[in-house]
């Protein structure tokens, strides 16, 4: 079985967010987003382990605290199990059953997920032991050389729903136009819902009379 490792900061996430959610709003909708991801790891047949910075309690899970940053943390785990890995990022709440069974099928050493600008969404390693992350800045770039120095084969799986990470408030128009989980459902519970304008289609929250 793939072990499905989530990365996970309960406190105070999303900061980017901070301009349309308070705290409290962010720390929710994070577990939402979460909630979704694991669901579909889930259903992809994942044993599915939550890399916390602090002690947390997810349906679906076993958590593992390390109180590291995200590299650190994931290439310490890597040395502690023998399992393939699958790395996925909380953040991506449209990601499917199928776009996990996929990235898991590959027939190479390891398949990595792009996210937009450069970053990385997902990884699956079959022996996490010769390879390291390195998270932040263009990972793509540096995760696609690090496998390459390792002589290790890497597929590059090309999927809009899982390289859709949500960070800022215009990537909640994603959601609302295409997730069908958790994340949507709480922010249609704020009174968000979608405002084109001038053929742009954007946000707006109906319980602050603004459009975002």
């Amino acid at each position: 079985m793939v072990l499905a490792v989530i990365p996970f900061r309960p406190e105070n996430p999303k900061t980017r967010l901070s301009c349309i959610l308070d705290l409290a709003e962010r720390e929710e909708f994070a577990l939402m987003m979460l909630g979704d991801v694991v669901e579909k790891t889930t259903l992809a047949g994942c044993s599915n382990i939550l890399l916390s910075t602090e002690d947390y309690s997810l349906k679906g899970a076993t958590t593992v605290v390390k109180e590291l940053g995200l590299n650190e943390a994931l290439n310490e785990f890597f040395s502690e199990t023998k399992e393939p890995v699958l790395i996925i990022m909380s953040d991506i709440p449209l990601v499917t059953e199928e776009n996990v069974r996929q990235i898991l099928s590959v027939e190479s050493d390891c398949a990595i997920v792009p996210g937009r600008g450069g970053g990385t969404n997902s990884i699956f390693i079959r022996d996490p032991s010769r390879f390291r992350v390195d998270f932040y800045g263009a990972s793509f770039l540096d995760h696609m050389n690090i496998a390459k120095e390792a002589g290790l084969s890497v597929e590059v799986i090309d999927s809009y729903r899982m390289s859709t990470d949500i960070d800022e408030k215009e990537d909640l128009v994603e959601i609302l136009l295409h997730g069908n989980g958790a994340s949507r459902r709480y922010l249609e519970s704020l009174g968000f819902s979608l405002s084109v304008d001038k053929g742009r289609v954007g946000i707006k929250r109906n319980s602050h009379e603004q459009a975002l």
